[in-house]
């Protein structure tokens, strides 16, 4: 047999593609069997609202720093970065700093304070001192507008992966759908396996799903990271020479200026206009984790103060290390895989490192077989990655929509535990078919800049009015509102006339152009907008309650009354 296929090198390659599809399906049914065991696990402990929408705060901090840590390496960090570095070399390596100085941002200025403070979301700490239906409203429309942001990466980074693993390419077919009706196909069914984990496990299924996941993308990268530098005998500057040389782009690949800050002879408005793109994404980087829900919400599953503190820490461990290994990742893809051969696959480069996982096995397991085996493990991790991520957020929007629209807004406080539970699965079931809807537009885009986005609407709605109530003894209901919406309108609507949705070949709708704002990222003017919004909205309005704030610093300060 072995003869055979030496002797026909299609015959071999045909052989490799089946091994992988076969080792690939294997291994996500295996992953998928497992995750939905610890589901069905969770949801007999899930009997309470507490348990449903904090895991009934029994979680360690360890193991809620390996959940952070789950929830925040997401489709973006794997896949997009490792395929921007890839792709544009210096320039792609400011998404790992950026993600990761943001966490010093979380941890100083909100992760103990909010523990402390709220309960289930992030609406308890914003309505404690103000009035409720307001605040609650405009807190559950961010929740879901950010959540929806960061579900589309996470979508699209599923159907490129699969896409890959099953050998689909443009103009290729598989179960008799061509490559776009497979990738839509991938979309929907992640979408409902989200669906699931979420309405039958709640946060304690999640978190569990996450810890795994955590446990084995760290194990995956680390793996390859090793194999990459053995490969260059622990040389970095032997590697960074072949990337660069194999990026077509020589020297300038190793330095900025390729994607960001580009400089465009005779022509001082579009250097201008790159150069601040480059500083919207680096403010929008670094202030949105503080704002992101699903990140939020990771601080009531601990019991105590010194527990969140402790978790951030981990966490920030954990994570650092996972973006360093980004580095090998993206230069090793570009050096052993090349930009043609990854943009030939997927044009936003979020394939680098599943083809990176086939290049490494093929030269150290040996032949096709070893490579479909090597990206077989590696896919599974970072569709486990995809899926664990999911869950997380569907799980922050549609507690949101329970808790703070339903129960606070509607029932005005009124509905029983059982209704709010019930409520938060069906809103999982619509946010999962929005996001899932909205996704199959988005192919186009390259993961980690869709995270990106996610970040620079979270640090415009949310975090102006997380640090208002937190710190301004002045801050009112009008003040939150007008942060809440100000920022999040002016993000959104950015985004919408940005070369990101129309007007450019990788937008969204390539085919239209209504864009006429220049940037790519929105977050240099709507964050200082919804800070400003937030000012005005306060003065505008003579409500003030001293006594409510004082509460809420003694608490926040203190944890004494938090539940």
């Amino acid at each position: 047999m072995k003869t055979v296929l030496a002797a026909n090198p299609l015959l071999a390659a045909e052989a490799g593609s089946h091994t992988a599809r076969n080792l690939t399906i294997t291994l996500f049914l295996v992953f998928v069997a497992v995750t939905l065991a610890i589901t069905v696990w969770a949801s007999r402990q899930t009997k309470t609202a507490t348990d449903f929408y904090a895991g009934g705060r029994s979680f360690s901090g360890f193991q809620n720093g390996m959940a952070i840590g789950g929830d925040y390496m997401s489709a973006a960090s794997f896949l997009g970065i490792a395929g921007i570095i890839a792709l544009y070399g210096y320039d792609g390596f400011l998404y790992s700093i950026g993600f990761l100085v943001a966490w010093l941002v979380a941890l100083l200025l909100v992760a103990e304070l909010l523990r402390n403070s709220g309960r289930y979301t992030m609406a308890d700490v914003l309505a404690f001192r103000m009035r409720q239906r307001p605040v609650r409203t405009a807190a559950a429309v961010s929740t879901i507008t950010v959540s929806i942001f960061y579900l589309l990466a996470q979508m699209v980074g599923a159907g490129a992966l699969v896409a890959l693993l099953l050998g689909i390419r443009p103009g290729t077919t598989f179960l008799g759908m061509d490559a776009d009706a497979a990738k839509i196909a991938t979309i929907i069914m992640v979408g409902a396996l989200m669906i699931i984990y979420v309405t039958v496990g709640g946060m304690k299924g999640t978190t569990y799903v996450q810890i795994v996941k955590a446990f084995l993308l760290m194990s995956g990268a680390i793996v390859m990271t090793l194999l990459v530098l053995a490969k260059y005998k622990f040389n970095l500057s032997s590697l960074l020479g072949d990337a660069a040389d194999a990026s077509g782009k020589g020297a300038a690949f190793l330095e900025p200026g390729l994607r960001y800050g580009v400089e465009t002879p005779g022509d001082a408005l579009k250097t201008f206009y790159s150069k601040m793109d480059l500083l919207s994404l680096g403010i929008a980087l670094v202030l949105g984790t503080a704002g992101l829900p699903h990140i939020l919400i990771r601080f009531y599953t601990v019991p105590t103060a010194k527990a969140a503190r402790k978790s951030v820490l981990w966490a920030i461990g954990i994570i650092g290390t996972f973006y360093l290994l980004t580095l090998a990742l993206g230069f090793g893809a570009a050096a052993l895989v090349g930009s043609e051969a990854i943009t030939a696959q997927d044009k936003a480069g979020n394939t680098a490192a599943p083809q990176l996982a086939e290049a490494l096995g093929i030269d150290f397991l040996g032949g096709d077989v070893g490579g479909a085996a090597l990206l077989a493990i590696i896919a599974a991790v970072a569709f486990a990655t995809i899926l664990a991520v999911v869950a997380g957020l569907t799980l922050a929007s549609s507690s949101s929509l329970a808790h703070d629209f339903y129960a606070n807004v509607m029932k005005k406080g009124e509905a029983s535990e059982r209704q709010e539970v019930r409520v938060a699965r069906i809103s999982a079931l619509v946010i999962g078919a929005v996001s899932i809807a909205l996704s199959i537009f988005a192919q186009n885009l390259n993961v980690a800049f869709l995270v990106a986005l996610a970040f620079a609407v979270a640090a415009s709605g949310n975090l102006p009015a997380i640090l208002y109530s937190l710190f301004w003894r002045r801050f009112n209901t009008s003040g939150a509102v007008w942060a809440i919406y100000g920022g999040l309108l002016s993000a959104v609507l950015l985004v919408f006339f940005s070369p990101v949705v129309s007007g450019a070949a990788t937008s969204m709708f390539p085919d239209h152009d209504w864009q006429w704002f220049p940037l790519s990222n929105p977050g240099i003017l709507s964050i200082p907008f919804g800070f400003l919004c937030g000012w005005i909205g306060t003065l505008l309005s003579k409500e003030h309650d001293e006594d409510k704030y004082a509460e809420l610093e003694v608490r926040a300060l203190t944890g004494a009354g938090a539940h």
